[in-house]
């Protein structure tokens, strides 16, 4: 197994867990230093967990295609296009793109999905909190709990407010995006209606329950066939 983004601190904490883990072995990890010999250079492995950065994505790519090696990305702020790029990566191998891989927050994608579809007409707000180094806004999590809410993407989203904004227009979501300090990750699904309302939060006080998820999904990965695949297909299909 090889780690893209070795030196971060998802990376250090995925090195850190494979390398306890008697079914697993690690052959090394790459980072912006070296990123440009991985392509290239790196020797041929059954996996690669890559929590890198988004700039990393032409170098993943070109080894999985010349490798035909299994990959689980967990890489934050992809563009539309980097993340088709590595769904076309499932041609070629067994692949897993998730912007959180808690099973927790699969709960919570789950329970959003629900109560967005049982509630229709109320207001609905994401909020979600990290870490004042975090690089990217919104979350990827956040991200995956919008489109849990509203799967056609036909709702109008409204990325923070200010100024006279004027009254809430229907259908609009509210997504916030909080940092300070050293919070793992805190996301809420809130949903407003006459007179009462309902919240769903998850609360991660490590980023150990990333490594533990991203691990044992990594594991199950390993025995499947070539395909792009989802978290909570892969975890609970």
């Amino acid at each position: 197994m090889l780690v893209v983004g070795a030196k971060g601190r998802m990376g250090t904490l995925l090195r850190a867990a494979v390398e306890a883990d008697a079914d697993l072995s690690l052959a090394g990890g790459y980072d912006a230093d070296n990123i440009s010999e991985f392509d290239s250079v790196a020797p041929a492995v059954d996996l690669v967990i890559d929590f890198s950065a988004p700039a990393s994505i032409s170098h993943v790519e070109a080894y999985v295609r010349r490798t035909r090696a299994a990959l689980l990305s967990g890489t934050t702020g992809l563009s539309a296009e980097d993340l088709s790029r590595i769904e076309a990566l499932g041609k070629v191998a067994p692949v897993i793109w998730s912007g959180n891989y808690s099973l927790g927050v699969a709960v919570l994608r789950h329970l959003a999905r629900e109560a967005a579809a049982s509630l229709p007409g109320w207001d609905t707000e994401i909020v979600e909190c990290h870490h004042s180094r975090k690089a990217d806004a919104p979350s990827g999590t956040a991200k995956m709990l919008l489109e849990a809410v509203d799967p056609t993407g036909e709702r109008s989203v409204a990325y923070g407010r200010e100024g006279i904004v004027g009254p809430r227009p229907a259908g609009e979501i509210g997504m916030h995006s909080l940092r300070g300090g050293t919070v793992a990750g805190t996301h809420e699904v809130l949903f407003f209606g006459e007179d009462e309302e309902v919240v769903l939060t998850h609360r991660a006080t490590s980023r150990q329950i990333f490594v533990n998820g991203a691990i044992a999904a990594a594991k199950r990965l390993l025995a499947r066939e070539p395909g792009f695949y989802d978290f909570d297909t892969l975890m609970f299909g």
